[in-house]
């Protein structure tokens, strides 16, 4: 079984060096892809000293200029297909989401084709974050619920683990959300193609180094975007 967890940065050297190290200690031997948009900051460079460190098991793809997590994601789906992976993981890189959590995550998809760390399926398990933020963020999955009818309780949610077969099936052409909506349209996605969705209960903790990626575009563009997801013509790729 081979484990692929894909981080998109920009902007990240304050946490990527030891995200680095938390992922490589964990038990099941996660494979990490960085895939970075350029980063002023040398993200990227630190990666790169670290790869001399964990040979085979750290990757880098880099992009020129901030292009967005949409396809940030895509291209490491497509990185994760061509060479082999059977579980695909993506997450943030500020500890926003607890690499520990990674290991239920994985066990899940013993059961569920697509595993949600979620924080809203028990209640709300949000630390840190502003009244404002976390109420967009709580209504924006009711909304989610309301217009799709897909059964998730954090459809935003951006830790998320895949089997092979989820992301051999979407036709990632055709995947048209770049910002936080992707995260939707990816979980409508393989719902509406029959696979199953399960959510893990996680605690999200804000970041505590760094700046936030979050923008009103952004948001609009998942809130409108989401409307257009039920007459959305979904077939296997």
């Amino acid at each position: 079984m081979r484990r692929l967890i894909i981080i998109p940065t920009y902007n990240e050297r304050e946490n990527v060096v030891k995200m680095i190290h938390r992922v490589m200690s964990l038990s099941l031997g996660f494979d990490l892809l960085i895939v970075d948009d350029g980063s002023p900051d040398g993200t990227a460079a630190l990666v790169k000293e670290q790869m001399a460190t964990y040979a085979n098991r750290l990757h880098i793809l880099e992009r020129s200029g901030k292009l967005g997590l949409g396809t940030a994601y895509i291209a490491g789906f497509k990185y994760a297909l061509e060479h082999g992976y059977d579980r695909v993981f993506e997450m943030d890189c500020d500890f926003s989401h607890n690499p520990d959590d990674l290991m239920r995550l994985d066990t899940m998809l013993e059961t569920k084709d697509v595993a949600i760390g979620s924080r809203y399926c028990k209640g709300v398990n949000v630390v840190n974050w502003p009244m404002g933020r976390l109420l967009m963020s709580y209504f924006a999955s009711k909304y989610v619920r309301i217009v799709t009818r897909m059964p998730v309780k954090d459809a935003t949610a951006g830790f998320v683990g895949y089997r092979r077969e989820v992301l051999a099936a979407i036709d990632f052409d055709c995947v048209r959300m770049n910002g936080y909506g992707f995260q939707i349209e990816m979980k409508y996605t393989a719902w509406r193609l029959g696979f199953e969705v399960g959510e893990e209960s996680i605690i999200f903790i804000d970041r505590e180094e760094g700046t936030s990626k979050m923008s009103s575009g952004i948001f609009g563009e998942a809130f409108f975007g989401v409307l257009k997801l039920p007459f959305r013509r979904i077939k296997r790729k």
